[in-house]
C-alpha cells in the first residue's frame, strides 16, 4: 500500500520544526510528485566576507529539502537523520532568492537518497547536492 503524502500545511509544520532553517528564513515554495522546492531570501546577514551567500545557507537548504521531502512523501513524522551529504557550488549568489528543488532518487526501508538542484531567482543552477538520510525506528513508549 502506498503512503498518503502530507498536505502543504503539514509539510510547513514539519519545516517549522527545523529551527535552524527557521533562523535562515527557509520556506516551502512548491510540492512536486517526487519531492519539493524550498526557498530562502538572500539577506545581508547571510552573506560572507566576500559579499556572497554563505555556503552553509545552501547546504542547510539542500539538507532540509531532502529531509522535509521524506516526511512529505512518507506521509508521516517518522524520525529521520542525515547520514551523508555532498554539495558543489557553481556560482555565487548575492541578492534575490535561492531555491532548492529536492528529488528523491531512492527510498528504501531505512536509507533514502535525494538529489537537490540549487538555483537563483533567474533559474540559473548555482549548486547541486546529494543527500542521504536514514529513517530511524519509531520511538517506543
Amino acid at each position: 500500500m502506498k503512503a498518503k503524502k502530507l498536505a502543504a500545511p503539514q509539510v510547513r509544520e514539519v519545516l517549522r520544526q527545523i529551527h535552524f532553517a527557521g533562523l535562515l528564513g527557509v520556506r516551502l515554495a512548491r510540492l512536486h510528485r517526487d519531492g519539493l522546492t524550498l526557498e530562502c531570501s538572500v539577506r545581508e546577514n547571510l552573506l560572507n566576507s566576500a559579499g556572497v551567500l554563505h555556503g552553509g545557507v545552501g547546504a542547510t537548504l539542500a539538507d532540509a529539502a531532502v529531509g522535509v521531502a521524506l516526511h512529505y512523501l512518507l506521509g508521516s513524522h517518522r524520525p529521520v537523520t542525515t547520514i551523508e551529504m555532498k554539495i558543489n557550488y557553481f556560482r555565487p549568489v548575492s541578492h534575490g532568492k535561492i531555491f532548492a528543488r529536492a528529488r528523491m532518487m531512492r527510498m528504501g526501508a531505512t536509507v533514502c537518497v535525494g538529489r537537490v538542484d540549487i538555483t537563483d531567482a533567474h533559474g540559473r543552477l548555482t549548486g547541486a547536492a546529494m543527500v542521504t538520510y536514514m529513517i530511524l525506528p519509531r520511538p517506543t513508549a
